[in-house]
């Protein structure tokens, strides 16, 4: 075997050689992609914004839980007041994979470009409208209505952002750097709860617990404005991705205008596989992940009895570490491989969660410190190789249809009724360790989807060119798919 062949990955030598085998010859310089790296930048930073903007509404949301129970639900009793407003916010979820099923396949028809301006524009509007609803005190029952129908808003539109991102950041990346650079969406999800999450602790250290019932509360609420003109500018000034402007073959262009009339159903039948593995990552991921950010500030003040502020700095310093992390994360899952980094966090959520845990609940600074270290490490194993691990599952023609879906009825079903499912099992059970037993839940569904994960690091995207970051790699490539075809077409004739 070639050195040139030796040194690829196993996966990359077997899907190099497919599509050898399909055109009979080595790559020539038009099927080599080379991506441009400001155009690159751009695509990554305008996508790693939107997600920052969805999850500083996130953040803001998840640390005014108690706030907002007592601004629009004043009747309840305190724990009924948390459950009614995390209800408020699992609605939003509800409607996600209506979002998906709208923006996902229009999103393969019309480009991804078009339809994340669109979905930025609408995350913005839902988020700005919260700040100016009135209090239940002020216009009664019209307030959580209003509020529920601007979490729907933004549900419905975050339906066709994340789908979207990935699959936007997944085919403009490079094949070697898919893992690094994908990782930038999820780093700014992080940057955007802790950017939420810091402005709500100084309103809440800053402010009297009667200004934040007054006013305090609106005002994270009301930046979305701003961030929204923002993010919008940028992503208007985006190029289509490299992946939907050229079809690899005319199969892709074939299974384009099929699909166009009837995408689900094409998903369903076709791909239903792949399908299923990217809902069990995404159930691994967004369990993890609401656990952490939405659920973890109101465990420790409603259920282990500690102050909002301790509450607030402890998820924070978890939000954090995880910024730090993730792309260190990305970029080893490039080197050994997106199955291990999964695997191995999946093994450790089922051993871990309850001492995790167990450190929350003990007394002093140290250990609770340390439990949510410790749960945050887990989830960024799972945050930072997700955004290139699943837009890989899926051919070019219906990546943003499936990922949309996916993606979405797992969040609905699984994450974004984690914070609402959990305390209400505490409330029921009495048991403070029942999100613990949740998490290794999701922890051994999550090693499952692995066991049938294909690995996709550094392989060219299913109906894509293979993209490489400049003139160099592209010359190396060719040259390696000269060796690799004449390597297979000897083998094939040795007796």
């Amino acid at each position: 075997m070639p050195s040139t062949v030796a040194r690829l990955p196993r996966q990359v030598r077997e899907e190099l050689a497919r599509r050898l085998r399909r055109t009979k010859r080595a790559f020539r310089e038009e099927d080599v992609q080379v991506v441009e790296g400001p155009l690159l930048k751009r695509a990554v930073g305008a996508s790693a914004l939107g997600n920052c903007m969805e999850w500083f509404d996130f953040g803001v949301y998840s640390y005014l839980a108690a706030t907002l129970g007592k601004v629009f639900f004043p009747g309840a009793s305190p724990a009924a007041q948390v459950i009614s407003s995390f209800a408020t916010f699992a609605a939003a979820f509800v409607v996600r994979p209506l979002g998906g099923l709208f923006f996902g396949p229009l999103g393969d028809r019309v480009g991804r470009q078009k339809v994340l301006a669109t979905t930025m524009i609408m995350m913005a509007l839902g988020t700005f409208a919260i700040g100016l609803i009135p209090s239940y005190a002020t216009i009664g029952i019209a307030a959580p209505v209003l509020l529920l129908l601007a979490r729907m808003v933004q549900g419905f539109s975050t339906g066709g952002e994340y789908g979207g991102a990935t699959t936007f950041v997944a085919e403009y990346s490079p094949d070697r750097r898919r893992g690094f650079l994908s990782s930038w969406l999820d780093f700014g999800t992080f940057v955007g709860y802790a950017l939420g999450s810091a402005l709500v602790t100084v309103l809440n250290l800053s402010l009297s617990d009667e200004q934040m019932l007054a006013w305090g509360w609106r005002l994270p609420f009301l930046i979305a404005g701003p961030l929204g003109v923002i993010g919008l500018y940028m992503r208007l000034k985006l190029e289509e991705s490299p992946a939907f402007q050229q079809q690899l073959d005319e199969h892709e262009k074939g299974l384009a205008q099929e699909s166009a009339g009837s995408e689900f159903k094409t998903i369903v039948r076709e791909h239903w596989r792949p399908l299923l593995i990217c809902m069990g990552l995404v159930l691994l991921y967004n369990v993890t992940n609401y656990m952490v950010t939405g659920y973890l500030p109101t465990y420790q003040t409603e259920t282990l009895n500690r102050s909002s502020g301790f509450a607030d700095v402890l998820v924070l310093m978890g939000m954090v570490w995880i910024v730090l992390l993730i792309t260190f994360l990305g970029r080893l899952s490039d080197h050994v491989g997106r199955r291990p980094l999964y695997a191995g966090g999946a093994a450790a959520m089922i051993v871990l969660a309850v001492p995790a845990f167990l450190l929350l609940k003990a007394d002093g600074i140290w250990a609770p410190v340390l439990g949510v270290l410790l749960l945050s490490t887990l989830l960024a194993c799972f945050a930072a190789p997700s955004a290139a691990t699943l837009p890989a599952l899926f051919p070019t023609a219906v990546r943003y249809a499936a990922m949309a879906i996916g993606f979405n009825f797992a969040v609905a079903a699984f994450g974004g009724t984690t914070p609402l499912v959990t305390e209400a099992l505490v409330s029921i059970t009495g048991d403070d360790l029942m999100p613990a037993y949740y998490l290794m839940v999701a922890g051994a569904i999550g090693l499952v989807a692995v066991k049938f994960l294909p690995e996709s690091a550094q392989v060219p995207l299913h109906g894509s060119q293979p993209m490489v970051g400049s003139p160099q790699e592209q010359r190396e490539l060719i040259t390696t798919s000269k060796d690799l075809y004449s390597f297979s077409k000897d083998r094939s004739k040795a007796p």
